[in-house]
């Protein structure tokens, strides 16, 4: 069904209607925040399946508004998620992080909407410089310059993007897609454009670099939108690609050893964030329903207590103003609330029973064993392992526990609360009672979570993570250290790049100027004995008419004398320089 609907599509709606927050003050203005994603919220739920908001520009469909089963489970989340996002940010009074916020989630939700290639790289490009906003938004040093290269990234994979898009169009002669697959040159191209946004390894060290140079508020926006829209994409266009599969086995293990290295809360929940993000890549790469509806019930409930644990941490920022394991502790006591919160975010990335994460990764896991990829299902287990070890008992536990700071800060206001409180809340519903979740996904589910099996091998899994984890810290080996920074990828753009540029500066620039030195050497030569036999001729022709004329001696020596004054200061009398060139004319008649 197509339909052009009365209402704007609800992109546009964040879009445009953040632009008006700038002109607006007080309680107002923090009322018109709210009401912006409530008011997308009731448009998306009165929003019929099809195709809306059509737009016929040049020969091609723009579909500003597709909507199937697929597209509105991440319009709904993504909607909740702007609504927590800009309740936890109410009281903040910058302009920028308050439009910002606003116009990425509108943009993620039109990458989520588009039904054209076109729509979407739009959609795509403003979530890009909207969230470089975010990352930037501290206006500090590092927070620029790691906005910057998170800016230049995320630049570089939408140039693959479009050119994925343009070759696309020229071999399928339409601009709207679905699934597209990995078979030529356009599919490549699309393909690493959207893994880069979903942190794929090795284009994943933007992530872990940028997110944590946040505002305690900003971060909570960056956690959500990006890499989940870019899992929705990789949903729609490259479901069963077994290379989804192997980024995702190193995406669930390798960031777990840089979670337990981090000195830095967000930092270890950046890395993290990426670890989760590979199980839904698995799960789109095993292609199966279970496994796709795995993926995206998983991405539905990571966007959830991913954003409740920034929260959690953004809270303990903004009220004592660190975040170091090694700085802070014993905060349980003035912060019971937030400790609360973040022990149920904590539960819920573990995929402890009667918690949000069990109910999604399980269906995952059981995808791999059901389709016998044995070495994959023993990746996803000991994944989960180090997930217990490192977000769901390491940030707590420094974070709260451990040893006591001496810091006795208070909790946070009561909108912060109150988001931590839903985003808690929904943690616990959805584990508890997932039905509702589960009649969203985009295909008929016939998954039981809570068999003897599945949570007796969980509670397994979370025992042996708890054990190691306190079988380190007795013996004194689990004390995060005091670095600036864990080598990874970002080291070829943050460090070799500068070598790669100053090896390019002096040697493109070196023989640019030898070169330079070569050339403008040879020409002034040229020039030098141009000039020299201009002034011979000159004078010669000019000579042989004097004598003609008649004049000799003094006469003919003030006439040469004046002539080679006129040439050198560049002046030349008329006659002589017309009496040149009707020489030179006879002399080209008579040598031919």
């Amino acid at each position: 069904m197509t339909t052009n609907l009365l209402f704007p599509p609800p992109a546009l709606l964040l879009i445009f209607g953040a632009l008006l927050i700038p002109f607006m003050r007080g309680t107002t203005k923090r009322m018109y925040m709210l009401f912006l994603p409530g008011m997308v919220f009731l448009c998306l739920m009165a929003l019929p399946l099809g195709n809306h908001w059509v737009i016929h520009f040049n020969g091609f469909d723009l579909i500003l508004g597709r909507m199937d089963k697929l597209a509105r489970i991440f319009s709904i989340i993504f909607t909740i998620m702007a609504f927590l996002g800009v309740l936890f940010a109410l009281k903040v009074e910058d302009n920028l992080q308050n439009v910002s916020g606003l116009v990425y989630a509108g943009a993620t939700l039109g990458v989520v909407m588009a039904g054209d290639l076109l729509s979407l790289y739009l959609f795509w490009e403003i979530m890009a410089i909207a969230s470089t906003f975010l990352v930037i938004a501290p206006r500090t040093t590092e927070a620029r310059q790691a906005g910057f290269r998170y800016l230049m990234v995320h630049l570089a994979g939408g140039l693959c993007l479009l050119a994925g898009i343009i070759f696309y169009i020229h071999t399928n002669g339409t601009t709207t897609f679905d699934y597209i697959g990995l078979s030529d040159t356009a599919s490549w191209f699309i393909f690493i454009g959207v893994a880069l946004n979903a942190a794929a390894i090795p284009m994943h060290a933007w992530l872990p670099d940028a997110y944590p140079m946040g505002t305690p508020t900003s971060t909570v926006f960056l956690s959500a939108f990006t890499t989940k829209s870019a899992v929705y994409l990789l949903i729609r266009t490259f479901p069963g690609t077994e290379l989804l599969i192997v980024i995702g086995a190193l995406m669930v293990s390798i960031p777990i050893f840089y979670a337990v290295l981090e000195n830095d809360i967000r930092r270890v929940l950046s890395y993290s964030l990426m670890n989760q993000v590979g199980f839904m890549l698995v799960g789109v790469g095993i292609g199966t329903e279970l496994a796709l509806n795995g993926a995206v019930a998983h991405a539905f409930c990571h966007i959830i207590y991913k954003a409740l644990l920034f929260m959690a941490a953004g809270s303990v920022l903004q009220m004592t103003g660190k975040i170091k394991c090694t700085e802070i502790g014993g905060l349980y006591k003035t912060m019971p609330l937030t400790c609360l919160f973040c022990m149920v975010g904590a539960a819920s990335i573990s995929a402890f029973p009667f918690f949000s994460g069990f109910v999604s990764k399980s269906m995952i896991v059981s995808a791999s064993a059901q389709e016998k990829i044995f070495l994959i299902w023993l990746v996803l287990q000991f994944a989960s392992t180090g997930v217990v070890d490192h977000a769901g008992i390491k940030v707590p536990f420094f974070t709260f526990f451990g040893h006591d700071s001496g810091i006795r800060a208070k909790e946070p206001p009561l909108n912060m609360l109150l988001a931590m409180g839903i985003a808690a809340f929904l943690c616990v519903g959805l584990g508890v009672y997932y039905q509702p979740l589960y009649n969203l996904l985009p295909y008929t589910v016939n998954y039981v979570p809570y068999t003897g099996a599945h949570v007796v091998t969980q509670l397994q899994l979370l025992l042996f993570g708890a054990f190691a984890f306190c079988l380190l810290i007795r013996s004194g080996y689990y004390v995060p250290e005091i670095r600036s920074r864990n080598l990874d990828a970002d080291w070829f753009y943050r460090k070799g790049a500068k070598l790669v540029y100053r090896g390019l500066d002096k040697g493109l620039n070196g023989l640019n100027k030898n070169t330079e030195g070569i050339l403008i050497g040879s020409v002034k030569a040229v020039a030098a004995a141009f000039r020299k036999a201009t002034i011979s001729t000159t004078m010669f022709f000019a000579v042989n008419l004097w004598l003609i004329q008649g004049h000799r001696g003094t006469r003919l020596d003030y006439k040469k004398e004046r002539l080679y004054n006129d040439i050198i200061n560049g002046t030349m009398p008329i006659g002589i320089g017309a009496a040149i060139a009707i020489s030179f004319i006879c002399l080209v008649f008579v040598m031919n």
